[in-house]
């Protein structure tokens, strides 16, 4: 990590690693939430959100190497303790459908986290001139925002309902 943040061009390459490491710690989470949702479009839902993140971490990747910035080494603490309330969660006796509701709760919780972080990224890259990066950090947000909006359609329109 840095010893002393002194540049714009430091705190991205810190919001990278963090974004990175989250990433990373979500494609071993979303398996486990899918496996314990019950609602067939929430399963699904955890499932496409596995293939995307795949490809966030893809494109972190890309953006490392034109920016020269090592990604690895740095554990996003945030999304470790976003992590560990879900498994927390997910080992509670609860009724399919509250347990359903309980998974889109903390999956909200990441999806907002990674939505600020991509948005700071975002914003930092295209200060530093960064288009290309800046572009890709834009499209992962914008799936991020798809994914929040398509859990809380599903809260909304049936779930939480359910589990009533």
């Amino acid at each position: 990590m840095f010893d002393k943040l002194e540049t714009l061009d430091d705190l991205l390459e810190m919001q990278l690693e963090d974004l990175y490491s989250a990433e990373k710690q979500l494609v071993k989470a979303l398996p486990k939430m899918a496996a314990k949702a019950n609602d067939p479009q929430l399963r699904q839902g955890f499932e496409t959100h596995l293939q995307e993140t795949e490809n966030h971490v893809a494109r972190l990747e890309q953006i490392g190497e034109a920016l020269d910035i090592s990604l690895g080494g740095h554990t996003c603490k945030a999304m470790e303790g976003l992590i560990a309330e879900g498994q927390e969660t997910m080992s509670e006796r609860a009724t399919d459908e509250v347990m359903d509701a309980a998974l889109i709760a903390a999956a909200q919780r990441v999806e907002h986290y990674e939505i600020s972080g991509y948005g700071t990224a975002a914003h930092y890259a295209e200060r530093l001139g960064h288009s290309e990066a800046a572009a890709l950090l834009r499209q992962t947000l914008a799936e991020e925002q798809n994914t929040d909006t398509k859990l809380n359609t599903l809260a909304k329109s049936y779930i939480n309902a359910k589990a009533l």
